[in-house]
């Protein structure tokens, strides 16, 4: 979907934690099309209710939007009706907030089905609790940032119809999850190790795993530049074979209607064997980043697996970022690290070597002499490890091979 006819929004984004707190939203306002004309902080520790800044911080923010000719404002919080209704009203402009950016950013960014009605469930859930009492600021929303997706409906529509919708798109979306979880069981019987890529936007999950597999996945330097699944194989040392599979990015104060609404596609993590975590080892929050990736895998349920952090774009370092190599020390969760540059393909074939050290680190060994009649057995072993010696004889075939020892080790136990 293009919107190239709409003009581009100017827009001031206020904060109440720091003015470097806002760089990111500053990028989402940037990926959804908005140009940032000026920035606002109120260093305060709980937001007003009614209104989210002071009044004397309002009165500045009137005399900002008139000065810059802002045609709105974007908060860095999700905002409550109250706060966004008094706000347009005392602004006399355009108010949104953080979740409302977000969701225009999905709604521009779905491809598959299932994203598309990912976005749209998200977006109803949260325009629900903004029917009452905004007339001001349904009026305003004629085009732009937060009014567009294939969840566009007029707000307008009485509860009942939106419920309606709602409902529909959940029957919908349980119908691609049961696929999903089809695949997933399929996936299980396969023995092939599946590995979720994992990290926080815009670090260059999409550019890694086109380099690795030779996929064709958008990769552009824009926060949730992709927001569908994508699984690819890629063939390791040995012919071992394994699945890598792409999330979208995290990032900080992700609305819990996405997290909802995404849940079936960020839990591809959960029933990963083995998690990437990609981080933007050039990046002045890299450990604020880090963090926000492991509090979402908490919040998903994620545990127990064990994580290679991949450090990327070790390309942008300079001598003077050297000390940033060393901060996989501090990163008590990863099993193994490997530097590389995704861009430059600096240190993929040690990010291979690693992922198949993981791989062999969890296998068995066996040795067993199988009867000419279990041939079917030599192909599963074939199929889901790596056969090292193949013996053919007169009373049946000799097979040495590594194999999975949770899957299926224990089945070819000598004993």
């Amino acid at each position: 979907m293009e919107y190239t006819n709409e003009p581009i929004e100017k827009v001031i984004l206020v904060g109440t934690e720091s003015y470097e707190a806002l760089s990111e939203l500053e990028e989402l306002a940037e990926t959804a099309g908005a140009e940032t004309v000026a920035l606002m902080v109120q260093h305060i520790d709980t937001p007003s209710a009614s209104t989210y800044l002071g009044s004397g911080k309002l009165e500045e923010l009137a005399d900002y939007i008139r000065l810059e000719e802002a045609t709105g404002i974007i908060c860095d919080d999700e905002l409550t009706p109250v706060q966004m209704s008094n706000m347009e009203r005392i602004l006399d402009t355009k108010v949104m907030d953080r979740t409302m950016l977000i969701l225009d950013i999905f709604a521009q960014h779905a491809v598959t089905s299932e994203g598309k009605i990912q976005v749209e469930l998200a977006q109803l859930q949260y325009r629900m609790t903004r029917l009452t009492g905004k007339g001001r600021a349904m009026s305003r929303l004629g085009g732009g940032i937060g009014t567009r997706g294939p969840g566009e409906k007029k707000l307008e529509q009485d509860r009942r119809v939106i419920r309606t919708r709602i409902a529909q798109l959940k029957r919908e979306l349980s119908e691609v999850v049961n696929h999903r979880d089809l695949t997933r069981k399929r996936r299980s019987k396969n023995p092939i190790p599946v590995f979720a890529i994992v990290g926080y936007t815009n670090v260059g999950k999409s550019t890694l795993l086109n380099q690795l597999t030779g996929a064709d996945v958008l990769a552009e330097n824009k926060l949730f530049a992709t927001l569908d699944t994508t699984t690819r194989s890629i063939v390791l040392e040995d012919k071992q074979q394994a699945l890598l599979t792409d999330t979208v990015g995290f990032i900080r104060k992700l609305p819990h209607n996405l997290v909802d609404a995404f849940r079936s596609t960020l839990e591809e993590a959960k029933y990963a064997d083995y998690i990437i975590h990609v981080v933007d080892i050039s990046s002045d929050e890299v450990e604020e980043d880090m963090r926000i990736v492991y509090e979402t895998l908490d919040m998903l349920g994620i545990e127990g697996k064990k994580i290679l952090t991949v450090y990327n774009k070790v390309d942008k370092l300079t001598n003077d970022d050297g000390i940033r190599d060393e901060i996989h020390i501090r990163d008590s969760r990863a099993y193994m690290t490997v530097h590389v540059s995704a861009k430059t393909g600096e240190g993929l074939d040690e990010l291979k070597n690693a992922l198949g050290e993981i791989i062999r680190q969890d296998r068995k060994k066996i040795e067993k002499l199988f009867s000419y009649t279990e041939m079917s057995v030599i192909s599963e072993i074939r199929n889901m490890g790596r056969i090292i010696t193949e013996d053919y004889r007169d009373d049946g075939i000799y097979i040495e091979a590594e194999v999975p020892a949770e899957k299926f080790g224990r089945e070819l136990d000598n004993g």
